[in-house]
């Protein structure tokens, strides 16, 4: 794989970690997004990272924002270059029944699960149409693609960004730019190891595989799409969730 230059939204998080250590493996030279109040937490990771060798940068911005994301684009533009691969990976939840849903939860939702993609992508896409080469890789969810109790906010936002890979991938593929997307089952991620024993036990027994899945393996599927290997795939849904929900 060629060097390229990688955004990652929330790429501090646990999937986001994994994504950007596995690009960087790949010779990728990798920006991680961050908000601004995790920057003192940004700093600890970025020094963590590249005393590991993973050749890294930060880069702080509000996805939900498209002022900051321009912002953002075009200090990554001046000090890094010009980004090849983006991974929308950025994103929130806020659950409650759909009746007792304030508009507040409903719009941070969107604003940062969906909104982020436009506001992102906009800003990297003319780079990689001026170069004939881009990826564009949506980080979804299995619940975009079933929908889940008490997530009307988070499945809506999350079965958007497939209908925004399958149009833009229509529209970019004659140019050498790949638009997909990624939808992960449950992850053996910080947030899902903090629930409740039982609960945990629960989701495990509805996996056909036995197991949550781990953050390495999405950055694997991540660094494929990523490659020139993966050039015939685009306008795709890839699920990876142990057989939990198959389409």
């Amino acid at each position: 794989m060629s060097k390229h230059i990688a955004l990652v939204t929330g790429g501090i998080g646990g999937i986001g970690t994994s994504i950007c250590r596995e690009l960087s493996k790949a010779g990728n030279t990798v920006v991680a997004n961050h908000l601004a109040f995790e920057a003192e937490k940004a700093q600890v990771w970025l020094a963590a990272e590249r005393a590991a060798g993973y050749d890294v940068h930060l880069a702080e911005g509000d996805v939900s924002d498209f002022e900051s994301c321009t912002a953002m684009a075009a200090k990554i533009q001046a000090e890094v270059g010009s980004v090849d691969i983006l991974v929308n990976n950025a994103g929130i939840t806020k659950d409650g029944m759909f009746k007792k849903m304030p508009l507040e939860n409903w719009m941070a939702v969107l604003n940062i699960n969906l909104n982020s993609v436009f506001n992102v992508t906009r800003q990297v896409v003319d780079g990689m149409l001026e170069k004939g080469w881009g990826r564009v890789i949506n980080i979804s969810s299995i619940n975009g693609q079933k929908g889940q109790f008490g997530q009307t906010n988070y499945s809506a936002a999350k079965a958007g960004m497939h209908g925004f890979t399958k149009a833009l991938a229509q529209e970019t593929a004659a140019k050498g730019i790949t638009v997909n997307t990624i939808s992960p089952g449950y992850i053996g991620t910080e947030m899902v190891m903090a629930i409740k024993e039982e609960v945990r036990n629960q989701i495990v027994a509805g996996i056909p595989v036995g197991r949550l899945g781990k953050p390495e393996e999405i950055a694997k599927l991540v660094n494929y799409l990523a490659s020139d290997d993966a050039a015939f795939i685009t306008g795709a849904n890839i699920a990876i969730n142990g057989g939990q929900h198959m389409c």
